[in-house]
């Protein structure tokens, strides 16, 4: 999928709450250190996984389901696997009128779950990070995935 600079960049600063479904507790791993830093960046980060309900996350409690969110989302971020982002999909639509983005991590894709967003004005982002774009479009990284900060020898 190719999107443009100005689109992924216009997602990010229209978002201001992100309901990240499948996030993990365990710090190590994408899902945590990603919603974590869009927490930081200052979006609202609500954690949805039904193995963690109920526990506190970035001071959030974790729901089981999109549709125990009674916040408005704006963006909805998938960290599942391809195969069940449909019925994620369909919750998210069925929850949230006014959602604006459903963005899928990298190596999630569905076209179908996909198509079916956007026939509702939803925009859909694939197969990307919203930390990794957000760090390259807002200066934190060049393309190649390096920081920006100058690194001296000099003591």
């Amino acid at each position: 999928m190719n999107y443009s600079d100005d689109l992924l960049k216009s997602v990010l600063t229209r978002t201001k709450c992100v309901a990240v479904v499948g996030v993990s507790m365990n710090p190590v791993r994408p899902s945590y250190y990603v919603a974590r830093y869009l927490g930081l960046k200052g979006y609202r980060v609500i954690p949805v996984n039904p193995g963690h309900a109920g526990k506190m996350l970035f001071g959030e409690t974790v729901v089981a389901s999109l549709s125990e969110i009674d916040a408005p989302v704006d963006m909805v971020d998938i960290f599942r696997r391809s195969e069940a982002v449909p019925p994620i999909v369909d919750e998210a639509l069925g929850a949230f009128p006014n959602l604006k983005t459903i963005w899928m991590q990298i190596g999630v894709e569905h076209a179908d779950a996909a198509a079916k967003a956007e026939d509702r004005g939803v925009t859909v982002i694939q197969n990307r990070c919203p930390k990794i774009e957000y760090q390259r479009l807002f200066g934190e990284l060049r393309m190649g995935g390096f920081a920006t900060g100058v690194i001296s020898s000099k003591l």
